[in-house]
């Protein structure tokens, strides 16, 4: 079953996926792709194929536990929505994402946290744990972002290593998700034809926080998450977030990218090696492989 639901999602992005970026170019829900020479105008909100595929291939399954994670799915999805149309505040998006993971707070789970083979009993404190963990899978996924194909290709990875080292509707959720990321990847790779928007990244970065606590590998999936943690940790003691005001990454006449004026993880990268947009993209990939491996080295041994 979870081969076909995989299928279905699969499908359903690589279809619905160009429909919906013409639907949006028309409507001018538009953004420019300022890595590119003449910064063509790309459509915004592609996401939105995700939220309707993810829900529809897992459907047969629509109850209990698959159920929750799919309503903060697609509540995570609204909020990015709203964000994409009107450029929520950072502080009210996160604000939002609190209210809207609260449904993680009942899933059918145990309170215990496995540390590499240690158990951290969090008991009454778990579903506020499990609150926190979600909104901050969200928007730790929504910050490291900006290039063709970064959110999504590594939302894709993550989700991926995340199906291999649980079992049950985990699992499931886990392996359809990363079909209906790569399914949308196709459109979003360099050059994109298409951008997630908000809309998408929040929503992939809340279903990594849930399978992590669905499929009990919290532990597993905030190392995955550890190139975005690094990229919020620089950010927050440098610049307090307000990275647009401090200008952006630039194009340069040979193609490679000039770093951004402000400290950052993708910044860091930039600083050490002159890439191109597609090899930068590469690179952070490779880093999520690395720590896939990792991953599933830890769950093996311990």
């Amino acid at each position: 079953m979870i081969a076909v639901a995989s299928l279905i999602a699969l499908t359903l992005t690589l279809t619905i996926t160009p429909y919906l970026a013409g639907r949006m170019k028309r409507a001018g829900i538009v953004g420019r792709d300022i890595h590119k020479a003449d910064q063509p105008e790309v459509a915004e909100m592609g996401g939105t194929a995700i939220l309707l595929s993810l829900p529809l291939a897992l459907s047969p399954f629509m109850e209990g536990d698959v159920a929750k994670v799919l309503l903060v799915f697609l509540l995570f999805g609204i909020i990015g929505a709203i964000d994409d149309l009107t450029n929520l505040r950072q502080s009210h998006k996160v604000l939002l994402s609190l209210l809207i993971s609260v449904p993680a707070a009942f899933l059918d789970v145990s309170p215990a946290v496995d540390v590499f083979g240690y158990t951290l009993n969090l008991g009454l404190l778990y579903p506020l744990f499990a609150v926190l963990f979600v909104t901050g899978s969200a928007n730790l996924v929504n910050m490291l972002a900006g290039f063709n194909g970064l959110e999504v290709g590594t939302s894709a990875i993550i989700l991926g290593v995340l199906g291999a080292i649980t079992e049950g509707n985990a699992r499931l959720i886990a392996l359809t998700g990363m079909s209906a990321a790569l399914g949308f990847l196709w459109w979003n790779r360099y050059p994109a034809r298409v951008f997630p928007g908000d809309t998408g990244t929040l929503s992939l970065g809340a279903l990594i926080g849930l399978v992590g606590i669905l499929g009990k590998v919290e532990v597993y999936a905030a190392i995955l998450l550890l190139p975005h943690f690094i990229d919020f940790t620089i950010k927050a003691t440098g610049v307090r977030f307000g990275v647009r005001r401090h200008g952006r990454t630039r194009l340069l006449p040979d193609g490679t990218l000039q770093a951004p004026p402000y400290p950052s993880f993708l910044g860091t990268i930039m600083r050490r090696v002159r890439v191109t947009e597609p090899e930068l993209v590469a690179i952070v990939w490779l880093i999520e492989f690395s720590l896939g491996l990792l991953v599933w080295a830890l769950h093996l041994l311990l």
